[in-house]
C-alpha cells in the first residue's frame, strides 16, 4: 500500500513541477526584451506597422490568456506554429530531435564506457601509480570545456588527421557510415567532461564499499578483490551513481546546444538560439518545455531504480 502511495505521490510532484516550469518559462520568455514583429521588419519600422503585425501575429494578447493557449494546445500535441516560418512548432521539433536525441544517447554512453573502467582503478588502485594516474585523468576531464574540446577534436581528427568530418550530419536512413562518423568527434566531445564528473562518483562509490562488513567478509573468506566487489559490491556502489546520471543527463542537454552550435548540427540546440535570436517565443517555449519533460522523465525513472536496485525499499514500500 505504501509502494502505491508512494507511486502516486512521485506522479503529482512531477505533474506540479511540470505546471510551475511551465509558468516559469513561459514569464522568462515574455521578459525577454523585443519581439517577433520588430524583428520581422527591422528596427526602422514605424510603430503603427509594428503594432499592425503584432496583432497579425496575436503576440499583443493579453499574457494569461496566451498562456493557457499554449498550455491547452500541449496537452493535445500541438505546441503552436512558429511566428516566423509559420510551420508547426511540433513539427519543426520532430525533425530536429532525433539529431540531439543521438547526440546525447551516444554522450551518456561514450561517458559510462570512459568513466566506469577509470574510476574503478581510481578505487582499487588508489594507492599505487595506475590510481594516482586515474583520478588525475577525471581533473584534467573536469578542468576541460566541452567547446574546448569540441575545437581540439576538430583540429586534430579533422583538420590534421582527416579522419573524421568537422561539421555538418547526415541521417542514418541516407548513410549509416557517414552517420556514425559524422557523429564521433561531437559524442567524444560531450562525453568526456560527463566521464570526469561519473568516474570521480564510481570512485567514491567503490571506496565506500571496501569499507563495508560484507565486502570484508567476502575477501576473508576468499573470494579475489575484482569478484567480491562485482558480486557483494556492485549493486550497493551504483546507487549513488544512477544518481549521478540523471542529474548527468540534463547538462548533458545544455552541453549538447553548445557542441551543436560548434560542429554545425542540426538538432534542437541550434533550433533553439536560432529562435532566441529571432525572439520566436513559441518555438523557445515548446523547445525547452519539451527538454524540462524529458529532464523530469529522467529524475521520475532515477527515483524508480533506486526502488528496482535496493530491496530495503521495496520492502518498506510493501508494507
Amino acid at each position: 500500500m505504501r509502494l502505491l502511495r508512494w507511486i502516486v505521490t512521485r506522479l503529482v510532484v512531477f505533474v506540479v513541477s511540470l505546471a510551475l516550469a511551465s509558468v516559469l518559462i513561459f514569464i522568462i520568455s515574455e521578459a525577454l526584451p523585443g519581439d517577433a514583429a520588430t524583428v520581422m521588419l527591422g528596427q526602422g519600422a514605424s510603430p503603427e506597422a509594428v503594432e499592425a503585425l503584432r496583432q497579425q501575429l496575436g503576440i499583443d494578447r493579453p499574457g494569461p490568456v496566451r498562456y493557457f493557449e499554449w498550455v491547452g494546445g500541449m496537452l493535445t500535441g500541438d505546441y503552436g506554429t512558429s511566428l516566423l516560418t509559420r510551420r508547426p512548432v511540433a513539427e519543426q521539433i520532430g525533425m530536429k530531435f532525433p539529431v540531439t536525441f543521438w547526440l546525447v544517447f551516444w554522450g551518456m554512453v561514450a561517458a559510462l564506457v570512459l568513466a566506469v573502467p577509470v574510476g574503478m582503478v581510481a578505487a582499487l588502485r588508489r594507492r599505487h601509480i595506475e590510481g594516482f594516474a586515474a583520478s588525475g585523468l577525471s581533473q584534467i576531464g573536469l578542468a576541460i570545456p566541452a567547446f574546448w574540446a569540441g575545437i581540439i577534436g576538430i583540429y586534430v581528427f579533422a583538420v590534421q588527421l582527416r579522419w573524421f568530418p568537422a561539421n555538418g550530419y547526415v541521417p542514418f536512413w541516407s548513410s549509416p557510415v557517414q552517420w556514425l562518423r559524422h557523429l564521433v568527434l561531437p559524442v567524444l566531445s560531450l562525453a568526456i567532461v560527463q566521464a570526469a564528473v561519473i568516474a570521480r562518483y564510481v570512485r567514491s562509490a567503490i571506496i565506500e564499499v571496501l569499507a563495508e562488513d560484507y565486502y570484508r567478509t567476502a575477501r576473508a573468506i576468499g573470494w579475489r578483490q575484482f569478484p567480491a566487489l562485482i558480486r557483494h559490491g556492485l549493486r550497493n556502489a551504483s546507487l549513488s551513481v544512477v544518481t549521478v546520471l540523471g542529474l548527468q543527463f540534463s547538462t548533458l542537454f545544455v552541453g549538447a546546444i553548445v557542441i551543436e552550435s560548434v560542429f554545425t548540427l542540426p538538432g534542437l540546440g541550434s533550433m533553439l538560439l536560432q529562435a532566441v535570436s529571432q525572439r520566436d517565443m513559441i518555438v523557445v517555449q515548446g523547445t525547452v518545455m519539451l527538454l524540462v519533460f524529458i529532464v523530469l522523465v529522467i529524475n521520475a525513472l532515477v527515483d524508480l531504480s533506486y526502488v528496482a536496485l535496493d530491496p530495503r525499499l521495496r520492502a518498506r514500500g510493501a508494507r
